[in-house]
């Protein structure tokens, strides 16, 4: 019998985690997260895990089972997760359901990635300390020196790539784009991808109705607990930095939530750009 993995993609706030629980119950199979934040089990509200009862509905991989404390790769994903597939499959599952927005996590999963430099704390601080302080275009102007080619290929409006590139670049010697494999890696499985989407207007309202929430159910608290996490990777996110410079009293708490509403709107755009480059994806409008 063959072994398929079904990765569902698409947009933040465009209904993945209710439409992958969907399919996950119809094939029998649990859930595999992508999302580079729900993993952290010190970030819940932020990050919109799952809730209670969608976690009741359906056993789930890779939500909140790492901490914020300690660093975690795209790379080191990679091999956690391959190796649940390649478990759950000896254990019998035909088909398997990952879903995430992530898209660098989705893609070390169905490419792979080459062996990159492990990161070294005192660049990794020194460098987030210059984010923190000089602005993400500080860096970029070094990655644009450093590596042209990944400066125009990755998501330079995501601060974290932009420091993990920057940091390859002079832990290595070498271009963080000549890490990228030449050839995917081969995987036991078979690869479906589910893009999910809808109308712009649609989702930006759903934007702002889970932002709302998110503010409702107590994001400042959760941020303001996280306080002496700040200047990890982890927290320079959306939703987080913008209370962060609330509670910095750089900007007030309406203009606060302004900024989340504005800022996931255009994260989602750039999720878009990106899949919409992925020919094997196949598109569903809910």
């Amino acid at each position: 019998m063959g072994r398929k993995l079904i990765i569902v993609v698409g947009p933040t706030a465009v209904g993945k985690t209710a439409w992958s629980i969907d399919l996950a119950l119809k094939v029998g199979s649990p859930v595999i997260s992508c999302d580079s934040r729900q993993i952290y089990k010190e970030m819940t509200i932020g990050t919109a895990v799952p809730d209670a009862s969608q976690l009741a509905a359906v056993k789930h991989y890779f939500i909140q089972d790492h901490t914020v404390a300690k660093m975690y790769t795209a790379g080191m994903y990679e091999l956690e997760a391959i190796a649940l597939i390649e478990r759950l499959f000896d254990e019998g599952h035909e088909t398997l359901v990952m879903a995430g927005g992530s898209m660098f996590y989705v893609d070390a999963v169905c490419n792979g990635l080459d062996d990159m430099p492990p990161a070294d704390d005192d660049l990794r601080q020194e460098l987030t300390r210059r984010v923190r302080e000089e602005g993400v275009d500080s860096l970029r102007m070094d990655l644009k020196r450093l590596d042209p080619v990944a400066y125009e290929s990755i998501d330079i409006a995501n601060p974290p790539r932009v420091l993990r590139a920057v940091e390859v670049c002079l832990l290595s010697g070498r271009p963080f784009s000549s890490f990228k494999l030449a050839a995917p890696k081969k995987r036991s499985f078979e690869i479906e991808k589910i893009g999910l989407f809808r109308p712009r207007d649609v989702l930006y309202e759903r934007i702002n109705q889970r932002v709302d929430k998110m503010m409702a159910d107590g994001l400042v608290d959760e941020v303001r607990s996280l306080a002496e996490y700040r200047d990890t990777l982890a927290l320079r996110t959306v939703g987080y930095t913008e209370i962060f410079s609330c509670l910095d009293g750089k900007c007030s708490l309406e203009q606060a939530v302004t900024d989340i509403k504005t800022n996931t709107r255009h994260y989602a755009k750039r999720q878009m750009t990106w899949w919409k480059r992925d020919k094997d994806i196949r598109w569903i409008e809910l």
